[in-house]
């Protein structure tokens, strides 16, 4: 399936034992390369597999990435941009949304570069609880540390100016108010 420049998506997050995990309620296409998809989620329901919904108050520029085994967000916020970098299966489009499976495993990444592992309690928990084979367990494992070492690099996306290039391009159409 194809996706256009501007075009309104859902995105679908799974677990590993096919359960879904969270959804955005819409998602606007950004840019999309072979290696990258980029959209923009702002004034966003979100809803968590328990049912609870929340509505996102700051744009976030978010990287999905059909060859790679996580995908980024980066909410612009007045004290800075916020990085949260889940460990996922490479995202595809199957018409109806961007999907993929989470695989527990988190980075959050502050203003300042500074970052955090999170989940991994979560992430041994699920390699049992959903029967994770050795080879998605390896491949988590070594996904988090190229994360890592993005961030430590600062290699793309994690540049202030490629995020606030986005947040450009897609308020040329939309009204961007929380900053």
């Amino acid at each position: 399936m194809q996706l256009d420049v501007g075009q309104t998506i859902y995105i679908q997050s799974y677990k590993y034992d096919g359960s879904l995990h969270r959804t955005w309620s819409k998602a606007t296409v950004l840019d999309v390369k072979e290696h990258v998809i980029v959209v923009m989620t702002y004034k966003t329901w979100v809803i968590e597999s328990d049912g609870r919904r929340w509505f996102t108050k700051e744009p976030a520029v978010c990287f999905f990435f059909p060859n790679e085994w996580y995908n980024i967000i980066a909410m612009i916020r007045k004290t800075g941009i916020y990085y949260y970098c889940n460990i996922a299966t490479p995202v595809l489009y199957d018409g109806e949304a961007l999907k993929n499976i989470d695989l527990d495993l988190d980075v959050k990444v502050f203003p300042d570069g500074a970052h955090i592992i999170l989940d991994e309690d979560e992430f041994e928990l699920h390699q049992f609880a959903m029967d994770y084979p050795e080879d998605i367990i390896q491949i988590s494992r070594r996904a988090l540390e190229q994360v890592v070492e993005l961030v430590k690099y600062q290699r793309y996306p994690f540049h202030k100016q490629t995020i606030y290039d986005y947040l450009d391009l897609y308020s040329k159409n939309h009204k961007v108010t929380s900053l």
